[in-house]
């Protein structure tokens, strides 16, 4: 069964990785709010392996979850697709409504393909052990210890990783004992489900930017950020607000998402804006770049990266609706969670009858041949599919852009 292939694939992710690559991978991948972290409780919560035990009838019933728009162009359509970083396990199965976007999608394009060996070895890469001694030495270095021990994470694990990357690393572990995991995030679920299909999977940037845009500009930037960092760890905040962003995020509630400001508690000061602006705001534009290079490209792609990305006058719905895209909402209200059972398998045939004398009983020659026709139809089709271009039917591009606009 596909979702079997799924969870075999999730559990093989969870163990092809070093420890300190896997949680740097986690961090930078994201768009939530770095500085909006708490501790949990000291007992270690449940592996994500361990919680694929527990799973419920969302696992077999596609539900549709995220923010989800159809945006379409010279004839093409393609999708924007926000989704968060941790998840849980019974949302390894993308709803009905984003499966068939992704299967109508000729690519999937991420912020990075974690997959990617060279973005591997980037995020993994050791810090300069002079920096780590400068900014990682005296209290800030036993605070850091206390909160890698309330998260279970192993001495060392990620001791020689960036200093931001040590404290942003534990971000994504902190809502675990709510069944939110980094190896279930939505982007990986995604990257699953495309290489089950045998689609394309492209990055939209690269990981040493991402490392930049967490650094900042100075060290003295950065030994802020760490700071506030660890106050956020030792303050206990984090856990819920990660659990209400996931919540938002399943309700497909982009009105809420759109007010993130109002509830993270995490723009409270000016080093915290200058790091959302960073993430968010100064990304955006190149994310729409390498998404409308692969439309204009003939590619209809489906177009998946963090929520916060798809919010306000910057986000990326309303930059490509300024690139003559045609934008139309698809998942953007708060919506219960209803489960959408998977269609019943078809009886098994019946057992052929007896052969008497070597000739089929009555019936039996009718069935082999209606096997045979549907056998050769079916082959005839995938010859025929095998041959079709991605993009047939698209329309030539305009002479000039048409001006966008976004359908409500």
């Amino acid at each position: 069964m596909r979702i079997l292939r799924i969870l075999a694939a999730l559990k093989k992710r969870t163990t092809d990785l070093s420890a300190p690559v896997r949680l740097a991978r986690q961090v930078l991948t994201g768009a939530l709010c770095v500085f909006a972290v708490a501790a949990h409780a000291a007992d270690c919560p449940p592996s994500a392996i361990a919680s694929l035990a527990k799973l419920g009838p969302g696992v077999r019933n596609g539900v549709d979850r995220g923010l989800l728009w159809r945006i379409e162009r010279d004839g093409r359509t393609s999708w924007l697709y926000g989704t968060i970083h941790i998840g849980r396990a019974e949302w390894v199965r993308p709803g009905p409504t984003v499966q068939k976007a992704l299967a109508q999608s000729d690519a999937l394009a991420l912020e990075i393909d974690s997959r990617d060996e060279a973005t591997a070895r980037v995020m993994g890469q050791p810090a300069d052990p002079a920096l780590l001694s400068r900014m990682l030495s005296g209290e800030r270095a036993r605070r850091l210890d206390r909160q890698n021990a309330e998260a279970c994470v192993p001495p060392g694990a990620t001791a020689r990783l960036q200093p931001i990357l040590q404290v942003s690393a534990l971000a994504g572990l902190v809502a675990r004992a709510d069944g939110l995991y980094p190896e279930f995030g939505v982007d990986e679920t995604m990257a699953v489900s495309a290489r089950n299909g045998n689609k394309p999977i492209f990055a939209l940037e690269n990981a040493a930017d991402q490392v930049k845009a967490l650094t900042g500009d100075s060290e003295a930037e950065e030994a802020e950020q760490v700071d506030a960092a660890l106050d956020e760890l030792e303050s206990g905040k984090l856990r819920g607000q990660m659990k209400e962003l996931a919540d938002v995020w399943a309700r497909s509630d982009a009105d809420k998402l759109a007010r993130y400001a109002d509830w993270c508690d995490c723009l409270r000061t000016p080093a915290e804006q200058r790091l959302m602006k960073r993430l968010l705001d100064d990304r955006n534009p190149g994310l729409a770049d390498g998404i409308e290079r692969m439309h204009a490209g003939g590619k209809s792609v489906f177009a998946a990266v963090g929520a916060l990305h798809m919010i306000g006058p910057q986000g990326l719905p309303a930059l490509m609706a300024t690139r003559g895209f045609t934008v139309t909402p698809v998942l953007t209200s708060a919506q219960a969670q209803t489960a959408v059972p998977m269609p019943a398998l078809s009886a098994p045939e019946p057992a052929p009858r007896a052969v008497r004398g070597g000739k089929a009983v009555k019936g039996q020659k009718g069935q082999k041949a209606q096997k045979g026709a549907v056998a050769a139809k079916g082959a005839k089709g995938a010859k025929s599919s095998k041959a079709a271009p991605a993009s047939k039917g698209a329309k030539a591009p305009a002479k000039t852009a048409p001006k966008g606009k976004v359908r409500r």
